[in-house]
């Protein structure tokens, strides 16, 4: 049976068990009460829905990093950080997609290990893109005045240095030998990442969590400062004022409730969550942990004007070349 990043299972705690694969559970172990007969279906339900989920991820997102890159006015940070953020999803999903095709073609320990660490590498990106788009944000609003400069550029650059960096590190660590192939009991509830590796995982994404919280109740005070003072100076009703800020701390209220209501449930069964524990959890957490790089392309990017205008230049067209033209800062998106 593959091993492709299996989820364990009570019935056998050694055994390696596909990773999306359902197999019987002792009914003491399951509040479902799954049955014990095999699957009449050849594929696992869960299987074909998170393939399906990274179909539509890698879809998605193709078309926003081809955009970026084929649209030159496309490379302020904001864009370039977007970008990055949209190549990590691009990663995640067709990680999904292979992850789907290995496990019913090739049976290979190998094959395991490289589909978790790519995996790890990807979603770990698309969360530290996420906290850099945060952070790109808040100092495009703090100093505005020095915001469109190559030293911010430069700092982008960095920003994204370290996190394909640490990304990366974190995906090889299962290739490098911090599996639970060898050592069955110490495996997790995902297999074949080990106990502390998940929590490692799950701890990083608390920090960043966190991280992006202060960060964006930075930026929501920020905006309602601007907003009172705006109001004040071109004397708008105090409705107007309530207006602008509402919509503000909705957009930001949208984000942080997206980014937290998908990864928070996985997160949270990673540190509670043990082997023995029936697989359909798992399932239940991790699929909806999937959807945040499927509206992530929607919240990020198919909502700005300039890669609108780029995608109905490709698709239709119909842009004329002396329409005005803006490049707007991470605060207006």
């Amino acid at each position: 049976m593959n091993e492709s990043l299996v989820v364990n299972d009570s019935s056998a705690a050694g055994d390696p068990v596909s990773w999306m694969e359902a197999d019987s559970l002792d009914q003491h172990n399951s509040s479902l009460e799954l049955s014990t007969a095999p699957l009449e279906f050849p594929v696992n339900p869960w299987d074909i829905m998170l393939c399906m989920s990274g179909t539509v991820i890698a879809c998605e997102n193709a078309i926003v990093v081809a955009i970026i890159f084929y649209t030159p006015t496309l490379r302020t940070p904001m864009f370039v950080l977007i970008g990055s953020l949209a190549t990590a999803d691009l990663l995640a999903g067709m990680g999904l997609i292979l992850n789907f095709v290995f496990q019913y073609v090739i049976s290979s320990e190998t094959i395991s290990l490289i589909t978790v660490g790519f995996l790890v590498a990807s979603f770990t990106a698309s969360i530290s893109s996420l906290l850099a788009i945060t952070v790109d944000r808040y100092f495009s609003l703090y100093n505005a005045l020095t915001y469109f400069s190559d030293k911010t550029l430069q700092y982008v650059h960095l920003m994204l240095i370290v996190t394909w960096g640490v990304s990366l590190l974190l995906g090889l660590l299962p290739v490098l030998g911090w599996n639970c192939l060898h050592e069955p009991a110490s495996c997790s509830i995902v297999r074949p990442l080990t106990r502390s590796n998940v929590m490692l995982l799950a701890t990083s994404f608390f920090v960043i969590f966190v991280l992006m919280l202060t960060l964006y109740f930075k930026i929501c005070k920020i905006v309602c400062r601007h907003a009172h003072q705006i109001a004040l100076q071109q004397h708008f009703f105090a409705t107007s004022h309530y207006v602008a800020t509402k919509k503000g701390v909705s957009t930001l209220a949208i984000i942080l409730g997206t980014f937290g209501a998908s990864w928070l449930p996985f997160a949270i069964y990673c540190l509670v969550g043990e082997k023995e524990y029936p697989s359909v959890y798992t399932y239940a957490t991790l699929l909806p942990a999937t959807y945040n790089s499927m509206i992530n392309p929607i919240i990020y990017a198919y909502r700005n004007a300039e890669i609108q205008r780029s995608i109905y230049m490709l698709l239709c067209g119909c842009f004329q070349a002396n329409g005005s033209y803006r490049s707007r800062s991470p605060s207006e998106v």
